[in-house]
């Protein structure tokens, strides 16, 4: 499938404002001339990049329609951290903080939002220190693909428990890193199915307890 029917399979399964889309286009556009030199994202996967990354990061906002201020834990090629900042660009108030511990994937961030103009701040920095640190309100804390379910509740329990929502991106092992994650956490978790297709899933969490 060339970028084009790619992208347009894309914006079948989620709308976006024709600024976003332009924001999106840049975005894009960036990303596959950094990724020349660094390692973004899967490299068979750019073909795809609007269905498999874009849209996969798009369908977080339906989940959470009144989030202006998020996190993305491990931002590294900006999925969903850049996408969401994006789509937000025209909503007042909005901001997406984007995590990321390596250097190199935290400069592409900044450029990324730079040449898109969308509202996101980088931090380089490794994500527990950010999150035991943070004193500021957190609507909702999203990852994609960085860590198993149980060490991501980890990470995030702190903003968790002071009213964020966690939203998880995750493959089709969902069942069974719940079952590990509860060997070690209450939690109050809602599988929604992806609607990029495959076998994903997003793990929706708004209550945390550690297990004594």
């Amino acid at each position: 499938m060339d970028l084009a029917s790619d992208k347009a399979a894309a914006l079948r399964l989620v709308s976006v404002s024709r600024e976003t889309e332009a924001r999106l286009d840049r975005y894009v556009a960036l990303l596959r001339e950094w990724q020349t030199k660094t390692n973004l994202v899967a490299p068979s996967t750019l073909p795809q990049i609007w269905t498999r990354h874009i849209a996969d990061s798009l369908q977080l906002l339906e989940l959470a329609p009144q989030a202006k201020i998020w996190m993305d834990l491990g931002s590294g090629g900006g999925f969903p951290g850049v996408v969401l900042a994006c789509a937000l660009a025209e909503t007042p108030g909005a901001q997406v903080h984007l995590v990321e511990r390596i250097a190199k994937k935290a400069a592409f961030l900044r450029e990324a939002i730079r040449v898109t103009g969308a509202p996101g701040v980088v931090h380089l920095s490794e994500i527990g220190d950010i999150v035991e640190n943070w004193s500021g309100r957190i609507d909702c804390v999203t990852a994609r693909a960085l860590a198993p379910l149980h060490q991501l509740i980890s990470f995030v329990e702190p903003l968790v428990n002071r009213g964020s929502t966690a939203l998880f991106l995750k493959g089709q092992d969902v069942e069974s890193e719940l079952t590990e994650s509860t060997k070690y956490w209450k939690i109050a978790a809602k599988l929604h199915p992806s609607r990029t297709g495959g076998q994903g899933w997003i793990v929706e969490i708004d209550h945390i307890e550690r297990r004594n």
